[in-house]
């Protein structure tokens, strides 16, 4: 007898609901003190439901003609039915008019708009993205008396569904309006995986998060593919483009393939400094270091190479790895003191900052997940805080100057520019 209670027990659906909804009637609205009716324009809620009452009655009167007239009409009233509608992202139940006519039930237009199927709850996208946790979530939330589907897994499978919408909102968005000027690219350690994001800088210093792809190591095999995709989304890289990436031979090789004569890379001078001085004996670290910050801030390339040869030969003799290291990439590291725009634009392209940036955001948003079960999660909780993060950025320090970074980068790569093609 107790297994048999306990089957049924289990095949009994239980809805939880947070106490009771109260519903106004707007003649009870009319006829209450200035006080009370204040009360519960701020409480919000029973004001909302009663003005979705109204809206279903209009419905009705319009299906079903006013009552009690003798007015030819489309249907009857017949009744009503248990449903919800959706309030501030929550479930609220109501009774629902029904309307029948000659061919069966007359579906309410206002009542299939007000449920909200299908629609992402940006509310409870926003609330697990910052750290309320699906279990909870029901405490946490500026709750409805009466609202249903709090529970945590009712709340953890509508932000899948959110997130879901987001990542494919992420991965199908068009490139081709966006005139992308440079792109930073740099791997982030994300959940024991590798997921190399892509941060691009339009001509007037708007920062886009252009995309990512996951990947064991930085290697060519799928960079490359991924930094196609970016093309094939549109992205136009026929005026030039300047990439920003560490020294990862398995990326900058990728940027050849992908990219080929319309790219110049800027390695980063943080990343190769650091290089340099992990060489070296922790107490002359910091000296180095400062050479090396001095002499990459060398306003022009004759100045800057000159400065860095002059520590090259000096480490050579000292630490010939740290010398080999510094020799390693060295113009590339220089690219925009060749361009002649470091003074314009060096402090905002001559590091991955940018990118590092948007990097400890996510780790602000997505640190609190503990258990990290599949790809398809680890992806969705990214393109949903990329999403989150990207309005927030500001424009590139320096942004006034993009046009003659474009110039540098077409005098340097030798292309003509869509100005110059026209003409032709």
């Amino acid at each position: 007898m107790r297994s048999f209670l306990r089957s049924v027990g289990r095949g009994k659906r239980v809805r939880k609901r947070l106490g009771t909804v109260r519903v106004v009637e707007r003649a009870d609205f009319d006829e209450m003190e200035l006080d009370a009716r204040v009360a519960m324009i701020q409480s919000l809620v029973p004001l909302a439901l009663m003005h979705v009452q109204d809206v279903l009655m209009k419905d009705v009167e319009a299906l079903a003609g006013g009552r009690y007239s003798r007015d030819p009409a489309t249907g009857y009233r017949a009744g009503s039915n248990p449903g919800t509608v959706r309030l501030a992202g929550q479930r609220v139940p109501i009774r629902v008019p029904r309307v029948r006519g000659e061919a069966g039930e007359l579906p309410l237009p206002s009542y299939q708009a007000l449920k909200g199927r299908g629609v992402v709850d940006d509310g409870l996208l926003r609330r697990v993205l910052y750290g309320v946790s699906c279990r909870n979530y029901e405490a946490a939330a500026e709750v409805i008396p009466g609202a249903l589907g709090l529970s945590s897994s009712s709340v953890s499978r509508s932000f899948v569904e959110a997130s879901s919408a987001k990542l494919k909102e992420f991965q199908d968005r068009d490139l081709s309006k966006e005139n992308i000027v440079a792109i930073f690219l740099d791997g982030k350690s994300f959940s024991d995986e590798m997921m190399v994001l892509a941060l691009g800088v339009s001509i007037t210093g708007e920062k886009r998060i252009l995309g990512f792809v996951e990947t064991d190591t930085e290697n060519e095999k799928v960079l490359t593919p991924f930094l196609q995709s970016l093309l094939e989304r549109g992205m136009d890289i026929s005026e030039g483009l300047l990439v920003i990436l560490d020294g990862g031979k398995g990326l900058r090789a990728a940027v050849k393939r992908a990219f080929g004569s319309k790219a110049a890379v800027q390695r980063c001078q943080w990343h190769k400094r650091e290089n340099v001085v992990s060489h070296l004996p922790r107490a002359e670290q910091a000296m180095w270091r400062k050479r090396l910050q001095r002499a990459y801030d060398r306003p022009t390339y004759k100045e800057a190479r000159a400065a860095l040869m002059l520590i090259y030969r000096e480490l050579e003799l000292k630490n010939q790895s740290a010398a080999a290291s510094l020799l390693e990439g060295l113009e590339e590291t220089l690219t925009l003191h060749r361009l002649g725009v470091f003074a314009l634009l060096g402090r905002s392209f001559k590091t991955t900052n940018c990118l590092e940036s948007v990097n400890s955001q996510i780790e602000e948003r997505c640190a609190k997940v503990d258990c990290w079960k599949n790809s398809s999660q680890r992806q969705r909780w990214l393109a949903t805080s990329l999403m989150d993060i990207e309005p927030r950025l500001r424009k590139a320090m320096g942004y006034q100057h993009m046009d003659k970074l474009r110039g540098a980068l077409q005098k340097d790569l030798k292309l003509g520019g869509k100005s110059q093609e026209k003409a032709a």
